[in-house]
């Protein structure tokens, strides 16, 4: 393990905020995928900061949030008639109306909870991407579905957080 710890050390070599960020950023990775490296950064540097590296990484995954919100199902919406793209955009647009139908169905007016909750439970393809897309098709307002989003990338965070400083400690034989 000690040799994946340096090699990614070195690869990030005065990088490895940045790293994270930009990590942090990319869908279905997200801050699961970034807080990691993060512990993998803090093995291999002493002098690695994690609170200012899960600020960065919190803050990375939230960048795209707004975009999305505004824009994906726009381009969507835009794409469906297309005929390379259509089939799939329109099937994107079919599925996020019928999961955003059950999800309102199940969740009724607990859908700021559900969303939070969708958001901040650290399963593939859940995450601020998936979430804030789900909240643009289900026309929830931008304050509250930003505040879900924000609320469930810190749950997803101390989730992740939790797991690695565990395995974190398992694989370096910390205690205390």
């Amino acid at each position: 393990m000690s040799n994946l710890v340096e090699t990614v050390n070195q690869l990030a070599t005065g990088y490895k905020y940045l790293f994270v960020f930009l990590v942090s950023m990319v869908p279905l990775i997200e801050l699961r995928g970034a807080l990691p490296f993060a512990y993998i950064f803090k093995a291999g540097d002493p002098n690695f900061n994690l609170a200012l590296s899960y600020v960065i990484i919190a803050v990375g995954n939230m960048i795209p949030v707004p975009i999305i919100f505004f824009f994906a199902r726009k381009v969507l919406e835009w794409g469906a008639d297309k005929p390379i793209i259509g089939k799939f955009f329109t099937f994107c647009l079919e599925k996020g109306h019928k999961g955003g139908e059950k999800l309102q169905a199940k969740a009724g007016r607990g859908l700021f909870a559900a969303l939070m909750l969708f958001v901040g439970i650290p399963l593939p393809g859940t995450g601020a991407w998936t979430g804030t897309l789900a909240a643009s098709i289900l026309d929830m307002k931008f304050k509250e579905s930003i505040t879900a989003v924000i609320c469930g990338v810190a749950l997803a965070g101390i989730i992740v957080s939790v797991a690695c400083a565990f395995g974190y400690a398992a694989l370096f034989g910390i205690t205390g």
